[in-house]
């Protein structure tokens, strides 16, 4: 590989979605933003936090690794801005873990907002005390190797959705969810809408005057379970 092809795999300049959006969607739950985007961008249920009282969003810086290898990792942290979230496709790897205590330090120094692991992570315990959101697929102690080229801000695959560099990046208790950056401002009006219609049909059962969705009947009869007229 030549030197402009190795400089290519690591793009140091990337746009991001915007501080003002990044401020507006972290009113949200994972699960509105999930919601509002076609029930799509949730990570599989295997990357979890290791604190369940996390919460983060933020612009992704996205990064390829082979299994059990975290060079790549580092070349993100080195060109990483406050804000940033450093989603890792690890390929779901437990065999080693790509993080621990010393890299989350060094995200803490620098700002990053959390990171996102397809793979293992290690260090539970001080990384709790941290209080650094790390999300990952389990712990293991074995440390990586450093020694095997990936890439940078290219688009990756990570908890089985697609992420690009720039996109809105979203994690709680519930898991994590990936927008697409040109998406964000279309989807936060929705968001904002879907959380008024929730209050207002937890508000109705709570009160006992709607103590179950309007729409039930409707949808039993389309999936044949209620003839034409009946009711529950």
């Amino acid at each position: 590989m030549d030197a402009n092809a190795r400089q290519n795999e690591i793009a140091r300049d990337i746009e991001r979605v915007s501080p003002d959006l990044v401020a507006q969607a972290a009113r949200f739950a994972s699960s509105i933003l999930a919601d509002v985007a076609g029930r799509r961008g949730g990570m599989h249920g295997r990357i979890t936090p290791l604190d369940a009282r996390s919460r983060f969003c933020g612009p992704a810086i996205t990064v390829e690794v082979r299994p059990g290898d975290n060079l790549m990792i580092h070349a993100a942290m080195a060109i990483a801005r406050p804000g940033d979230v450093i989603v890792v496709d690890g390929k779901g790897d437990q065999s080693c873990a790509l993080m621990g205590a010393i890299m989350v330090n060094q995200c803490k120094a620098i700002g990053v907002q959390a990171v996102v692991l397809d793979a293992a992570s290690r260090d539970a315990d001080e990384i709790r005390e941290l209080g650094f959101p790390m999300y990952s697929v389990g712990t293991n102690p074995n440390g990586p190797t450093k020694l095997v080229p990936g890439r940078v801000n290219h688009p990756i695959q990570c908890g089985g959705v697609t992420v690009n560099p720039g996109d809105l990046v979203i994690g709680d208790s519930d898991g994590v969810v990936v927008i697409e950056r040109d998406k964000v401002p279309a989807l936060l009006a929705l968001a904002a809408e879907k959380v008024e219609a929730e209050r207002a049909r937890i508000d109705g059962i709570r009160s006992g005057k709607a103590l179950r969705p309007a729409w039930l009947d409707a949808s039993l009869r389309a999936a044949g379970v209620l003839e034409v007229g009946e009711t529950l």
